[in-house]
C-alpha cells in the first residue's frame, strides 16, 4: 500500500507516494532539503540551478558509494575464496591426523 507523505523542500510542500515507510520518507526529503539549502547558502544560485547541483551531487554520492559497494563485494568475495580454500585445508589436515592415528594405534 502506498504512502503519502508530505515533505518540506527548501519552504515548498511536496507529496511523496511511496511504498517505503513514512519516517522513511521525511529523512529522504530532509536530506535533499540539507543538501539543497546547503547549495543555496553557499552558490547563491537560483532554486532551479540548486535543485540540478544537488541533484549532480547527489548522483556523485550515488556512483561513489556503489564503487564502494562493489570494492566491498570484491573483498568479501576474496575473504570467502580464502576462508573455503582454509577449509579444504583444514579437512586435509583431519584427513591426514586420522591416517597417522590409524597408523599408531595398527603399530600398538
Amino acid at each position: 500500500m502506498a504512502n503519502h507523505v508530505v515533505v518540506t523542500i527548501c519552504g515548498e510542500d511536496y507529496t511523496f507516494v511511496a511504498e517505503e515507510s513514512a519516517a522513511y520518507m521525511q529523512k529522504v526529503g530532509s536530506y535533499v532539503n540539507d543538501k539543497m539549502t546547503e547549495v543555496l547558502e553557499s552558490s547563491k544560485v537560483g532554486r532551479t540551478d540548486a535543485a540540478v547541483l544537488t541533484a549532480v551531487n547527489l548522483a556523485d554520492e550515488l556512483f561513489k558509494a556503489q564503487s564502494a559497494a562493489e570494492q566491498l563485494r570484491g573483498q568479501i568475495k576474496g575473504y570467502l575464496d580464502e576462508a573455503g580454500k582454509a577449509q579444504s585445508e583444514v579437512s586435509e589436515l583431519k584427513r591426514e591426523v586420522f591416517r597417522l592415528q590409524q597408523k599408531l594405534d595398527n603399530r600398538k
